[in-house]
């Protein structure tokens, strides 16, 4: 089986036993800073890749000392952080996370990551429905907000 011509330089997808395999690198996504500010490569999107499924999957990094701009999404999110130690805000409910947590963040929370740590935080990023510019509302700070 060969892949769509949009994705055939970063995917591998063949049949195995009439399973169609989908496979993509994380190296061939290209890196790109989200609107809530966190560095992401887009591995999975179900209006962009032929999957089978309806989500999208990224890979996030959060850089040491910084915090993720306070947003929200309409639709449903969990983080799985891979590596780093940080406090998840939801709500404005806060939560140490670290290494091996998953966290669920409901559909309309609004939502931060904090780095205090001297260590970047990695984690995926799955919503469902597929991630949408429109179902995103980013909080950016404001002179008054920052006490400009």
């Amino acid at each position: 089986m060969t892949c769509p011509p949009s994705i055939a330089s970063t995917t591998t997808s063949y049949s195995l036993f009439g399973t169609v395999v989908f496979v993509r690198s994380l190296a061939s996504c290209e890196e790109f800073v989200a609107g809530d500010g966190t560095i992401l490569r887009e591995l999975l999107h179900a209006d962009k890749h032929r999957f089978g499924g309806r989500y999208s999957l990224a890979h996030a990094i959060l850089p040491a000392g910084q915090t993720s701009h306070l947003h929200a999404l309409a639709t449903n999110e969990v983080y799985y952080i891979l590596q780093g130690n940080g406090i998840m805000e939801i709500d404005g409910e806060q939560q140490s996370v670290t290494g091996g947590d998953c966290i669920v963040i409901p559909g309309g929370s609004t939502q931060r990551l904090v780095n205090p740590s001297p260590e970047p935080i990695v984690f995926l990023c799955i919503v469902d429905p597929a991630w949408q510019v429109a179902d995103e509302t980013v909080f950016l700070p404001t002179a008054d907000s920052t006490g400009a």
